[in-house]
């Protein structure tokens, strides 16, 4: 089962890493979006797996771009990251619609097959 995934982050650069990285673990990056707008309209056409959404972004936050999701049938996994460690309990990330948090400097070594793959398998 392939796992498509949306990448969302103003830095090219990380956008090209986690590209990188995602597709090295076996997941399929179908799309690239720089800020909170394109990444909501990415998600909808392309129906993703899951979003590696970033926190900070020149439009919507990160949080602000995964509650609109949460409305949303069928959201995609949402794994948030950020250069800043999380301020935030699961609890408060789970009700956003975000299934868990990953600093960037931590995202070489996270299991991201794992954070996206789909309740159950």
């Amino acid at each position: 089962m392939c796992i498509n995934i949306v990448i969302v982050d103003d830095d090219p650069g990380f956008r090209r890493i986690a590209t990188m990285l995602l597709t090295a673990r076996g997941l399929r990056v179908v799309a690239e979006s720089r800020d909170g707008a394109a990444a909501l309209a990415a998600v909808r056409a392309h129906r993703p797996d899951g979003l590696l959404l970033d926190l900070h972004l020149p439009d919507l936050d990160g949080l602000s771009v995964a509650r609109q999701l949460a409305e949303e049938e069928n959201p995609p996994r949402i794994v948030l990251t950020s250069t800043d460690k999380s301020l935030w309990s699961q609890e408060e990330l789970r009700r956003a619609g975000i299934e868990s948090f990953v600093a960037k400097d931590n995202l070489f070594d996270a299991d991201l097959l794992s954070l996206f793959a789909p309740s159950g398998s």
